[in-house]
């Protein structure tokens, strides 16, 4: 396999307001899942620090839909357990703190080939999103930990900002999200970033990505004026940016 056969889900945000835990993407998480037979769900709850408790919370809404949910911090061996995989969930929290967890137990490389040579299923939320990226350069997160490098899993070759928001009117003098992204594009050879506002995901397969749910993106290219894309769009290009 290769990355024509690459599948993810990448959600801004495992909630949004008036509703309960992963429910606003619930019919596009089984629908993607279903689609590739899945049963069983390895979950990476690094973003948080409390695993089991994550993990209870995210095993008792996966179970209600039928899948059986084990979590890698419960793995006497994470490499194995990833090679082992029948698909991966990738939780949200600190993103900081999930792609230094990735690096101590040397998860990395065996994610990246899992997914873009084996084909094994991908979820990411939010911090689990950003680290599909080549980078989490542009994660909205405190860097309360260290991680040894930036450089993410690579899984797709543009960077995302889960929950991007909008300027609105406010006395805050502070730098607005695309601020800071046309700041990031300052610097020379940086890909491509989307703004994925709440209650938006992006399914890749192969080599298209499909725009789902109920927001627009807002897509900032280096050198050019962004753009807006409604939902139901191909946004494929992104794919071939580098």
């Amino acid at each position: 396999m290769g990355t024509k056969e690459r599948r993810l889900l990448l959600l801004s945000s495992s909630v949004v307001h008036g509703s309960e835990y992963l429910q606003h993407a619930a019919d596009d998480i089984n629908n993607f899942l279903k689609k590739y037979h899945v049963t069983r769900i390895l979950f990476v709850p690094y973003a948080l620090h409390d695993y089991d408790e994550y993990t209870n919370k995210v095993t008792s809404v996966f179970e209600k839909w039928g899948y059986k949910v084990n979590s890698i911090h419960t793995s006497k061996d994470p490499v194995q357990a990833v090679k082992q995989a029948e698909t991966f969930y990738v939780g949200g929290g600190n993103t900081f703190q999930l792609l230094k967890a990735l690096y101590d137990w040397n998860l990395i490389d065996p994610i990246r080939k899992s997914v873009l040579e084996e084909g094994v299923p991908y979820i990411g939320s939010s911090a689990g999103t950003n680290v599909a990226t080549p980078s989490i350069c542009t994660t909205n997160d405190m860097p309360i930990v260290y991680p040894p490098s930036f450089t993410a899993l690579g899984l797709i070759p543009f960077n995302i900002n889960p929950h991007y928001l909008d300027a609105s009117p406010t006395t805050h003098m502070g730098e607005t999200r695309e601020q800071r992204i046309e700041q990031y594009h300052k610097i020379p050879g940086v890909p491509p970033v989307v703004g994925l506002r709440e209650d938006c995901l992006l399914h890749i397969e192969g080599d298209k990505i499909t725009l789902k749910g109920k927001s627009c993106v807002r897509i900032f290219s280096p050198g050019k004026n962004p753009e807006e894309h409604e939902a139901g769009s191909n946004l494929s290009f992104l794919l071939k940016t580098i």
